[in-house]
């Protein structure tokens, strides 16, 4: 018997708070129709005020937990997320050059938390770029990590276009470059691949709700092409199911609260919300 098509391996880090994380992934992926499967990186201790505390997993465990959903379960995508340090990354890349090749993977770039703290040891950006980067069917950076990357600055949308042609440059497939760190009333994300760049702008929300917004999209990005969808029409989705779940927010915690991830949307209308 051949699996339905949507099952989605998720290589990231949990967070306490529920907000983003495993558990960000797991909400998204659930909500859109998929199956989430899971390697934990690492336990982060938080709340929507922030990070206090990080503990890694052991890279042999990451490695196992790995070969232990793809062995058996299987995936048709795979979204790695916080990857913590240069062992992680080598453990996770290796086991899915073993377990998973061929399969799509979308890799968000994770280096900082909302609140300020880091993700990601400054040692293990090279590894990063060496190792996962080339490996991802797409990147979802948003510009503080797109800046990390290329060593440019980003402060407007022209500035957005050079930085992702510099990652396509440096060996990526494709970009989806998110712009909610710019200043102004519309958010412009972008998507690059080598036949070219597409912009997708909507109105900004003005809502401090907005952790795990990175997770949720990539995760959407991810479901979306385990179940057959084009990379356009995946991104679509993502973005307008990100844009309805910020809306549907329920306005918990005293700091940057988590999305309304159980929200449903009329597919006819995912176009206009992109």
């Amino acid at each position: 018997m051949t699996a339905p098509r949507g099952r989605v391996l998720v290589c990231a880090g949990s967070d306490s708070g529920g907000g983003a994380g495993i558990q960000a992934d797991i909400k998204a992926i659930t909500a859109l129709g998929g199956f989430a499967a899971t390697a934990v990186t690492a336990l982060t201790a938080q709340n929507t005020l922030g990070v206090q505390g990080v503990v890694g997993v052991a890279a042999d465990f990451i490695r196992l937990q790995i070969r232990m959903v793809l062995e058996d379960i299987g995936a048709d995508a795979i979204k790695t997320g916080m990857l913590a340090d240069s062992a992680t990354i080598e453990a996770v890349c290796g086991a899915l050059e073993v377990y998973g090749p061929g399969i799509p993977l979308v890799a968000d770039p994770v280096m900082v938390a909302k609140g300020g703290h880091p993700l990601l040891a400054a040692e293990a950006v090279a590894t990063l770029k060496a190792r996962l980067m080339p490996m991802a069917a797409i990147i979802t950076p948003n510009l503080p990590e797109a800046e990390a990357l290329t060593g440019l600055t980003i402060t407007t949308v022209d500035d957005m276009k050079r930085a992702a042609d510099a990652l396509l440059q440096q060996g990526v497939r494709a970009v989806l470059l998110k712009g909610g760190h710019l200043d102004g009333p519309v958010l412009t994300d972008l998507l690059a691949t080598a036949e070219g760049m597409e912009s997708f702008e909507s109105a900004r929300i003005d809502s401090r709700h907005t952790h795990g917004t990175g997770c949720t999209l990539a995760s959407a990005l991810a479901c979306g092409l385990a179940q057959g969808m084009g990379l356009r029409a995946a991104v679509v989705r993502a973005r307008g199911y990100v844009r309805a779940a910020m809306l549907a927010a329920p306005g918990l915690g005293q700091g940057h609260g988590p999305l309304g991830h159980g929200v449903t949307m009329d597919p006819a209308r995912v176009e206009q919300l992109s």
